[in-house]
């Protein structure tokens, strides 16, 4: 392939999908964070509203939806001095990640920084740019390498781990230092359990100041707007200037419908809550049901997924629980130091999140 990118990872996932299926009372799939709870009303009727707009959509996004990213990024995550400048819709946040280095101006010459653990695109993305890639948790593996960009994720994906204040600014300090441009990934913000999540924006990691800082959030989990394919990136100005002005040229356009839908998304808590309210629900359904089943849940303090173990090759665990009609994700996928653990999503109605805890617990 053109970019020497990895085989795509769920199509590894065909033999023991059809095992799980085979189950009598049929397969749970807990293995793609995708969202299944219905779209709110509010949101599906702003959408339907604005469904007559012939013309093309701005792609900087409408006035009305970059005031409403501000707003509620001061409102539900304590973020302040962004500006309505610094805010950019998205085709979903997986096409930014995936496309952010090349439309960076990266190249072989620039190395991207991504965790050890980590969401496959962030690797994609610099591989498409032909940047090198470099695996690393902690600024000390870095050594004296000045990396372009680097991605941080928190709560992560897969593990749900939580960076906390202390290393978030030792972070921003490190690549400030340096001039190394910061992606932080923050698609899972609204969904702390046992620790609260910040964004790399709020005042008590940056300082009020975002220089060098991008925040990427998505709709997708917050509001169950993966099909809409809805999200937006903020931070500093000038980085968000150049990406617009490229973005511009590619024709990276969020449809006008959807760039309304996301105004009343963002504009609306109430449904955010009642979302959340669903994930933790099924959280506290699952987490006892795995432990009881010997596994070991590591980390999982927040986000969409449980980081589970039985202290064995992750293949042999996926096989494990396909025997019992439950689909998860292999560790490996998110990296070399995922290899003897699965991700196991909350993504699935309630009634096979309780078959799921009930195969478990036989």
């Amino acid at each position: 392939m053109s970019a020497s990118l990895p085989v795509f990872p769920w199509d590894t996932l065909a033999d023991v999908t059809a095992h799980a299926r085979s189950h009598p009372d049929g397969i749970v799939d807990l293995s793609v964070g995708t969202p299944i709870d219905p779209v709110a009303p509010v949101i599906r009727e702003a959408l339907a509203a604005a469904s007559a707009s012939p013309g093309y959509p701005t792609t900087a996004g409408t006035p009305a939806l970059r005031e409403a990213a501000v707003a509620a990024m001061a409102r539900r995550y304590g973020v302040t001095a962004l500006s309505e400048v610094a805010v950019l819709p998205v085709i979903g946040t997986k096409e930014l990640i995936a496309w952010l280095p090349t439309l960076l101006g990266l190249g072989p010459q620039d190395t991207v920084v991504v965790p050890e653990l980590a969401y496959p695109t962030y690797d994609v993305g610099a591989r498409l740019a032909r940047a090198q890639v470099l695996r690393a948790d902690s600024l000390t593996q870095l050594g004296p390498q000045s990396p372009t960009l680097m991605y941080i994720n928190s709560p992560s994906n897969p593990t749900g781990k939580v960076l906390g204040v202390d290393h978030l600014r030792k972070v921003v300090g490190w690549a400030r230092e340096r001039g190394v441009l910061i992606a932080s990934d923050e698609c899972y913000l609204g969904l702390g359990w046992d620790a609260e999540p910040l964004s790399v924006l709020h005042p008590s990691v940056c300082d009020g100041d975002h220089t060098g800082l991008l925040a990427v959030h998505s709709l997708s989990k917050s509001s169950s707007l993966a099909g809409y394919r809805a999200g937006f990136v903020a931070g500093d100005p000038a980085v968000v200037t150049e990406l617009l002005a490229v973005r511009k040229h590619a024709g990276m356009m969020v449809p006008t419908p959807v760039q309304s839908a996301m105004v009343a998304a963002l504009g609306d808590d109430e449904h955010e809550r009642e979302q959340r309210a669903r994930y933790a629900r099924r959280r506290d359904a699952l987490l006892p049901a795995l432990r009881a089943a010997g596994f070991t849940v590591d980390d999982s303090e927040a986000g969409l997924y449980l980081w589970a173990t039985r202290g064995e090759p992750c293949r042999d665990t996926l096989a494990w629980l396909a025997e019992r009609g439950i689909l998860v994700a292999p560790g490996e996928f998110y990296g070399p130091r995922g290899s003897h653990h699965v991700r196991v999503a909350l993504t699935a109605p309630d009634e096979r999140i309780n078959a799921a805890a009930q195969r478990l617990s036989a």
